[in-house]
């Protein structure tokens, strides 16, 4: 997403912010691809309903899978049949109402965030995750240790680690992780590097760890329960051994 999404085509922001969220949308590699071969490069100036939902559609009665399973993303109700064309209109109503704009002019972080909060279907985990994709570009330069929205999966590993006492607290417990990483660290004699030796753990990054926490805990602790109650990994491990280039957002200063 970063480095073939973001920083790959045309740098004006409302072309941006349009590449990001139809990748987030659907969040899967394949799609992205289809949909850059048959309607040419991906453009909000040049975008067509029409086109996007031909090429879609005939994926989908191929038995094509449009969406990554990482998490689910809710359709709106835009009066189309299909979950994928009422993502089309969802994206199209983001682009014709203004929110690429108040995105960029927004003072922080949360404050973007609410803009993107204010769309159908597009509740808290989701657009913080938006919000933080759409970060990753240079148009923006909010913190990631501005706020945090724990999911459920974070939800679910937090109380595995703290218990019930931790309920309603989830986003102070991760910002005491955050905060006090390295203090830990040194207490518990562990040699950790950061990111390249100079990027901390974020917010976001202490986020996902307890989301991990929980899926690795369904296996090895399955008498230890969450506030869900899953207890099954949903997507097994496929080894796949294409190289993996790690590229980061070049403002990072870390590529």
């Amino acid at each position: 997403m970063i480095s073939d999404v973001i920083y790959q085509g045309p740098q004006e922001w409302e072309e941006v912010f349009f590449r990001t969220l139809l990748f987030k949308i659907f969040n899967k590699e394949s799609t992205w691809e289809l949909l850059s071969r048959e309607v040419g490069e991906v453009r909000w100036e040049t975008y067509d309903y029409g086109a996007y939902d031909r090429v879609l559609s005939a994926a989908f009665a191929k038995g094509e899978r449009l969406y990554s399973a990482a998490y689910i993303v809710p359709p709106p109700q835009l009066g189309e049949e299909r979950k994928h064309r009422n993502h089309l209109r969802l994206l199209e109503m983001m682009m014709t109402s203004g929110a690429p704009e108040r995105v960029v002019g927004a003072a922080t972080m949360r404050e973007a965030y609410e803009v993107l909060l204010g769309y159908p279907t597009l509740g808290p985990f989701l657009a913080y995750q938006f919000i933080i994709d759409l970060n990753y570009a240079p148009h923006l330069g909010f913190s990631e240790m501005d706020f945090v929205v724990p999911g459920p999966g974070a939800r679910d590993g937090i109380r595995k680690c703290f218990g019930p006492a931790a309920d309603g607290i989830e986003a102070d417990v991760i910002r005491y992780m955050a905060d006090s990483q390295q203090e830990h660290f040194n207490r518990l004699r562990l040699p950790f590097a950061w990111l390249k030796g100079r990027r901390p753990l974020q917010l976001i990054d202490c986020q996902n760890l307890f989301c991990e926490v929980d899926k690795y805990a369904r296996v090895a602790h399955p008498d230890v329960a969450g506030i869900s109650g899953r207890s099954r990994i949903k997507q097994a491990y496929r080894q796949d051994g294409t190289p993996l280039r790690a590229w980061f957002p070049p403002k990072w200063g870390l590529n």
